[in-house]
């Protein structure tokens, strides 16, 4: 007569007890899983306040330099007075020649002389008007094809001053040959009223947002996906330039 197999024999036991453990560990585990996403989420909202804040600190401590010279001078189309200034800065001979870039192709080089009441000698001999960008990588490849038609090695870039960091990080990305030295234009007047801080804001916020998505964009190499931002072809600016 076989004797009857005891519950020990038969791995009954063992079962149970690696049942229970795999029971109580899942709720281990899923705790830890969410404690590190929540920690990570923490760490990353820390880093992009931070990242704000000096991103907005940056905007107000750069202030325009006192005495820029370069060999040429850019300014990207957008903002108010920045085409002012840097025809300003032209008269001045701070440099040799001056690129408008990003202007809309609707839009002539005469107008833009009468708008800004520029000395027509001036436009005619020294300022070259681009057409074909369309953001700002497109302004640093305009400015790119621009500069390869002249031997320039300091170059004035004229922008907001919330748009600048991402205008040089852009500028100096495609072309790092050059010397791109920053102008910030200042975007609210000295009386200006809380409506017009709280516009000027929110297009800092989300300048922020696009200077990271322009890191992100060039670490990762997908430049050649998002395009150069500029029409489907390149012309002659300083040809259209003199005659606009």
């Amino acid at each position: 007569m076989s004797e009857p197999r005891m519950p020990e024999q038969n791995g009954q036991p063992h079962d149970n007890a690696e049942t229970a453990a795999n029971g109580s560990a899942e709720p281990v585990r899923r705790f830890s899983l969410f404690r590190f996403l929540l920690a990570s989420l923490v760490i990353c909202a820390v880093a992009f306040a931070g990242g704000f804040v000096w991103f907005c600190g940056n905007i107000l401590l750069t202030n325009a330099p006192a005495h820029v010279k370069g060999d040429a001078i850019v300014v990207l189309t957008g903002g108010p007075r920045r085409i002012d200034v840097a025809l300003r800065l032209l008269e001045e001979g701070k440099g040799d020649r001056l690129l408008i870039s990003g202007v809309n192709p609707s839009t002539s080089g005469e107008s833009i002389r009468k708008l800004t009441g520029g000395d027509s000698d001036l436009f005619e001999c020294c300022v070259d008007i681009g057409y074909e960008a369309l953001t700002t990588q497109g302004n640093a490849a305009e400015t790119r094809h621009w500069l390869a038609d002249h031997d320039y090695q300091r170059v004035i870039v004229v922008t907001s001053g919330y748009h600048l960091p991402r205008s040089l990080f852009e500028l100096r990305s495609i072309d790092p040959d050059t010397t791109f030295i920053g102008y910030p234009v200042a975007s609210l007047s000295e009386n200006a009223g809380f409506a017009e801080k709280f516009k000027t804001l929110k297009i800092v916020g989300a300048e922020y947002l696009k200077f990271i998505g322009a890191h992100v964009r060039a670490y990762a190499g997908l430049e050649r996906i998002s395009g150069t931002g500029l029409q489907s072809s390149m012309t002659d600016l300083s040809a259209r330039g003199r005659a606009a």
